[in-house]
């Protein structure tokens, strides 16, 4: 997992996919805010990747797809950037998570604000990590 550690990637098999283990984040995972992003998440079983994230913006507050996939490749971009603290801190612990960004503002922010609270979301969430 290092080698893949070191290179900025979101590969497929990081995707969280499947209806079961997506009700089963939203029914039993625990949540926190971190404006304009909403994070779920809940320890999983036994997995190959130490983190599966899931991307979400609400097509209520955005009807057009574009603007809908700009925040969805926002988000993306800024995991893919700043998640190996927390694969660093899930790999210690010997621990696997489910994870859920929603997007909850009412307008698209710019890439670095996003980027900034992607960042203090994920160290918030290895704050909370048992």
């Amino acid at each position: 997992m290092i080698v893949q550690e070191l290179k900025n990637t979101f590969p497929k098999a990081e995707h969280l996919c499947g209806k079961t283990a997506i009700d089963r984040l939203y029914a039993e995972g625990k949540v926190f805010l971190s404006y304009p992003v909403r994070i779920a998440f809940r320890a999983s079983s036994k997995d190959e990747v130490p983190a599966r994230c899931l991307i979400s913006a609400p097509k209520k507050k955005f009807k057009h797809a574009t603007d809908r996939n700009r925040i969805k490749r926002q988000i993306r971009e800024a995991y893919r950037k700043n998640k190996h603290d927390l694969y660093r801190s899930l790999e210690e612990k010997d621990y696997q998570l489910h994870l859920a960004i929603n997007y909850i503002g009412d307008k698209i922010e710019s890439t670095d604000f996003v980027e900034k609270k992607i960042k203090a979301a994920l160290a918030k969430l290895v704050e909370q990590l048992p």
